[in-house]
């Protein structure tokens, strides 16, 4: 292939990927202008019953058409379509399903609206997620469900849950020597999303964070490096396998499902699958709060949330949609047909909620409570990056946890700094 041959090629490729783009943001605004579009999870159960709430919606309002836009499923594909549409101030899709840690992203961008005047009641949310949906003092989205993680630990090995991260391991070590249980904890040690939010709970149980109130980084802090000190020793000890630095959730819960460790870190998700056929755990299981040593017990705030596009042309009737979806008669239909935990404190107290979930409420509720949102700010995504590299890094024995976070700090600093994201007053 000669030269110019080769450049023009190139050039067609990067034509191709601008007209698709293209594309994409013109279908996203070539909606109906009086049809309310939402765009979220469309697929499976999810989707049926999100389909279904908002059948119920119209029949309430039926001057207030609205349609449901498909969106991959993958949360990354979601997040750059979004990014795609309202980069280009598209007015549609008009309500937008959130990650809970995209609200303080796509507000300081200024793409999706307040929500302060929604008419939502935010005394009955869980404070953890209104907090993950605030950016400078202003409400962005509303709590749609919460997933929250969880110890799950096995009632045939053990009496009772451990409270503190030494009993823990104690136990854990008492399953392998006594019960011959292979592991003795299987947590998310791959390096990707899901090994932050472990340590996350690590280190707000030994009292540390990764930002401050104020917005300063303090991950390299001495209560953080005694939390992922104590995670490498539990690898190095055994107690965490070390096939567990390429595990995320399904094959910790494989592990738990299989009868082959005594305790497990995972999402809420796990307990219907460890109850259902096949499991060698069903039955022999509980879930708790996971343990804490110098500070509080603490459980990674995960779930969703809606938010109003900042360009659409009806946002009086995109609140209403919103404040529709996240009612409590909402929430317990979502509980019992896909099991997500409400995000709302006064479903806990319905009689019918034991009904819907895999775990009784009460047990559920406890760990809710226990929610820690990761940190609230727009370059959220970059600092979870930085920090995947240099926690695996310490796991795998490249660094130690002392430099492995003093590094990470270091980087996230300046990224922070580079933003205009530094300390606030």
């Amino acid at each position: 292939m000669d030269e110019p041959g080769g450049r023009f090629l190139a050039y067609a490729a990067q034509v191709r990927v601008v007209l698709a783009a293209l594309t994409l943001t013109l279908a996203a605004c070539g909606g109906r202008a009086d049809v309310l579009t939402i765009s979220g999870s469309a697929v499976g159960a999810e989707g049926a019953l999100l389909r279904q709430q908002v059948a119920r919606f119209v029949r309430e309002h039926p001057d207030i058409p609205v349609e449901v836009r498909a969106t991959p499923d993958a949360a990354d594909q979601r997040h750059q379509l979004y990014v795609q549409w309202l980069n280009a101030w598209a007015a549609d899709p008009d309500v937008l399903q959130l990650d809970v840690v995209w609200t303080p992203e796509f507000a300081a961008a200024g793409w999706i609206l307040p929500l302060d005047d929604a008419g939502v009641e935010q005394d009955d949310f869980f404070e953890a997620a209104l907090e993950a949906d605030r950016w400078r003092g202003r409400l962005y989205a509303v709590p749609w469900f919460v997933d929250v993680g969880m110890l799950y630990w096995r009632t045939d090995l053990t009496a009772r849950a451990p409270q503190t991260f030494d009993e823990l391991v104690a136990a854990a070590r008492r399953a392998r020597s006594g019960a011959r249980i292979e592991y003795g904890f299987a947590w998310q040690g791959a390096r990707y999303e899901g090994l932050v939010t472990v340590f996350l709970e690590h280190l707000t149980g030994f009292g540390g964070a990764i930002l401050s109130d104020d917005g300063r980084v303090v991950v390299d802090s001495a209560d953080a490096i005694r939390a992922l000190t104590f995670m490498r020793d539990s690898v190095r000890s055994g107690i965490v396998p070390e096939a567990a630095l390429t595990w995320q959730e399904e094959q910790t819960r494989f592990a738990f499902q299989g009868g082959r460790a005594a305790f497990m870190r995972n999402w809420p998700y796990a307990a219907a699958l460890l109850r259902g056929p096949g499991s060698n755990v069903a039955g022999r299981f509980a879930i708790a709060p996971m343990p804490h040593e110098r500070g509080r017990s603490a459980a990674a705030l995960g779930g969703a949330q809606l938010a109003v596009n900042a360009r659409t042309k009806q946002p009086q009737d995109a609140k209403m949609l919103v404040r529709f979806l996240t009612a409590p008669e909402q929430m317990l239909e979502r509980a019992r047909v896909v099991g997500q935990y409400p995000a709302r404190r006064s479903v806990f107290s319905d009689p019918a909620l034991a009904e819907a979930l895999a775990v009784p409420p009460a047990e559920a509720l406890e760990v809710v409570e226990r929610a820690v949102p990761r940190p609230v700010t727009p370059v959220y995504s970059q600092l979870s990056g930085i920090l995947q590299i240099h926690l695996h890094r310490a796991l795998t024995g490249q660094e130690t946890p002392d430099a492995a976070l003093r590094s990470a700090a270091a980087q996230m600093r300046t990224l922070l700094s580079r933003a205009g994201l530094g300390a606030r007053s």
